[in-house]
């Protein structure tokens, strides 16, 4: 190398990239963005409004939390009309945040009253995570198609042609179950990996269609439908006590 080029290299004007991963983990170290961003695992598009009531503070405040998230990379925005609405940038930060929900140290957290415990158990049990079913459901129904053939591991999870199968026998159409992209969860709650991708979200929407599975009220929860468990005992053999949530 010349004395030139090493003055190049060594200049203070030549800049190289590298992940900035401090500031990243500045936007999750206060305690109110990192449940903003774990209710929005939902999926779904909140109003700022809907965001302040969520996290228990003003307006203004959850303004201020919410241009930092947007700024960082973690939220996107619309408008629509007068409201601004919110939502997780893409499936890839989703996936970030479930994973590090479940990698994340537990604290314990008051729990006042009968019905918060039941939130609580409900969350466990079966959930939105963003575009597919999160919860002990969920890793029970992956276990369940490992089980039977449906899903294979040699080389990271890939539905098999018996799974392709199993999908077009229960409706799916044959475009969503077919696409190539079949990944894992790990699941918060659970500590072990439920489906996700592409092939999940087909499976999640037609249970939503089938009635298998309805939304909680303004919530990430989703309920399992009697008609659901005799589905899930019919098509993945599901044990009853897998089939509650306790």
């Amino acid at each position: 190398m010349s004395a030139g080029d090493n003055r190049l290299v060594t200049s203070p004007d030549v800049h190289a990239e590298e992940p900035d991963l401090a500031s990243l983990g500045a936007l999750l170290a206060d305690s109110t963005r990192a449940a903003i961003c774990l209710a929005l695992l939902d999926g779904r598009a909140w109003t700022a409004s809907e965001v302040a009531r969520l996290a228990g503070v003003a307006p203004s405040t959850a303004t201020s939390h919410l241009n930092r998230l947007v700024d960082g990379g973690l939220l996107a925005q619309e408008r629509r009309g007068r409201h601004r609405y919110v939502r997780l940038a893409d499936s890839g930060i989703a996936e970030m945040i479930e994973a590090l929900a479940a990698r994340a140290p537990r604290r314990l957290v008051p729990v006042r009253s009968l019905t918060a415990a039941r939130r609580h158990r409900a969350v466990g049990f079966a959930r939105v995570c963003y575009d597919h079913l999160g919860g002990s459901l969920a890793v029970a129904m992956t276990d369940a198609m490992t089980a039977r053939g449906l899903l294979s591991w040699e080389s990271g999870p890939a539905l098999t042609a018996s799974g392709t199968a199993w999908l077009a026998r229960l409706g799916i159409p044959g475009e969503a179950a077919g696409r190539p992209h079949v990944r894992t969860c790990l699941d918060w709650t659970e500590q072990r990996p439920h489906l996700a991708g592409a092939v999940a979200a087909a499976l999640f929407h037609h249970a939503l269609e089938a009635s298998w599975l309805v939304p909680g009220d303004g919530s990430r929860v989703v309920r399992l439908t009697e008609p659901g468990r005799d589905a899930l005992r019919r098509h993945l053999g599901l044990a009853d006590e897998v089939l509650t949530t306790g």
